[in-house]
């Protein structure tokens, strides 16, 4: 049978199933899709490639998925650091927004963040932002799989009037993207103190009407829980619970203050958490009890929050954060083990975001979404265990190439939808802009 890509690797490790790594297999990639895995020496009799890559120091994994983004942010990266969330939002980010929010800021700004995550093996991310119809056009453009917020705030914006309006906007996008293959969308209501109950209701409404997830930032410090108690008597899940969206299309981003109750709420419930630990350190925000949360069966996703606030779009980097602070927090050297932290960047990211049938692990029927990682280099021998090495010594610039649908978006570390000197002297232009104030 003739296929269009064999990738001949010296470890696959498909996240599902679970704490399974083949040795010396091959990936057999069609039409887009996973077709096949088997012991190498059994596909010379079942297949001809088109395309045959030979990697015997590598490890293909699943794309990461980028749970939480804010991709036109990019542009803002290094502008604002060191400052406490509020401060940060209120005197930094939002007045520099209000200046020069628009469709060329958003255009590129998330080809900076495409290009840093397809040479960061993500092959899919969650966005909130601004002119969402430009950010799918872009991900559309460049061949990486993206879900794309209906961003809702009750303030008005270069996008936007008012709740109304933003809702009326996302839904006009939603009906345009719906059948595009690389494009999801969900909701995406800024945050409970950005959003009144008017508005989440009819979010609630409209969500479960179109089977589509809600992406929002809850709980992500200390100071929004107690000025929403003082307000309202409740704690923001509580509100939220009371309006009907603690349910299983609810992404609920940054969670660093939890009781054991709220916990509990989630897990009966079946929402997801994104976990975004170094935006969370850096913010000085809190941290999420993440080994409490999978303990409890909450599926934890993963995220990079935006450039602004990290300030990179590192899921490697992520995935060793979220390891290291989940033990850390839970006074357990077994807490997150590596394995976990690989599943919470891949599968569990797929799942939050409703796309598990379709990508987040290397098995048949799925997207060939697919990251190749080279592990022969001084920085990951010796190697005993590649989950393990993957998680806690490798990093992005051991990725080589990347595959989303198939295509090949990074070719030996070459990017291959994009341009790197066209892109550098579009971000050359901005920083001038932004500097100015």
């Amino acid at each position: 049978m003739n296929v269009d890509i064999l990738i001949h690797a010296r470890w696959i490790i498909p996240v599902e199933p679970a704490s399974v790594t083949y040795e010396n297999h091959t990936l057999v990639i069609d039409d887009g899709r996973i077709i096949d895995l088997l012991p190498e020496e059994l596909v010379s009799s079942k297949y001809q490639g088109r395309t045959v890559e030979r990697m015997d120091k590598h490890a293909l994994i699943p794309g990461l998925i980028n749970s939480h983004t804010h991709a036109a942010m990019s542009l803002m990266r290094g502008i604002a650091d060191d400052i406490p969330l509020m401060d940060w939002l209120q005197h930094h980010i939002w007045p520099l927004e209000q200046q020069w929010m628009g469709k060329a800021f958003v255009r590129d700004g998330t080809d900076l963040a495409i290009a840093e995550m397809i040479r960061s093996g993500t092959t899919c991310f969650n966005d909130m932002y601004f002119f969402p119809e430009i950010a799918a056009q872009q991900a559309i453009q460049h061949g990486i799989r993206a879900s794309i917020g209906l961003i809702l705030i009750d303030f008005p914006s270069a996008w936007a009037d008012n709740s109304d309006h933003y809702l009326e906007k996302g839904l006009a996008l939603y009906d345009e993207f719906r059948h595009e293959p690389l494009i999801s969308m969900p909701f995406a209501p800024h945050a409970p103190y950005t959003v009144s109950d008017g508005p989440l209701q009819k979010v609630r409404t409209l969500a479960d009407e179109l089977d589509i997830p809600v992406h929002m930032h809850v709980h992500e410090t200390r100071l929004e829980v107690e000025d929403e108690q003082k307000k309202t008597g409740k704690h923001p899940i509580q509100r939220l619970h009371e309006l009907g969206l603690i349910n299983p299309s609810l992404i609920a981003v940054h969670m660093t203050q939890l009781t054991d109750e709220e916990i509990a709420l989630f897990a009966g419930a079946g929402a997801h958490i994104v976990h975004c630990p170094e935006s969370n350190l850096k913010l000085a925000s809190g941290f999420c009890p993440v080994a409490k949360c999978l303990n409890a069966g909450i599926n934890v996703a993963l995220g990079t929050d935006g450039a602004a606030s990290n300030n990179d779009l590192d899921m490697f980097s992520e995935m060793r954060t979220a390891a290291l602070l989940g033990k850390a927090v839970a006074e357990d050297a077994s807490a997150v083990p590596a394995a976990t932290a690989l599943r919470m960047a891949t599968l569990n990211g797929a799942k939050a975001l409703g796309l598990d049938s379709e990508t987040g692990s290397l098995e048949i029927g799925k997207a060939a979404d697919v990251v190749a990682i080279d592990l022969s280099q001084l920085e990951t021998q010796p190697l005993y265990c590649p989950v393990s090495q993957i998680v806690y010594a490798a990093g992005r610039e051991h990725v080589t190439d990347v595959w989303v649908n198939g295509k090949r978006l990074l070719k030996q570390q070459q990017l291959t939808t994009l341009s790197v000197t066209d892109l550098t002297m579009r971000i050359n232009e901005w920083q001038v802009r932004l500097a100015k104030g």
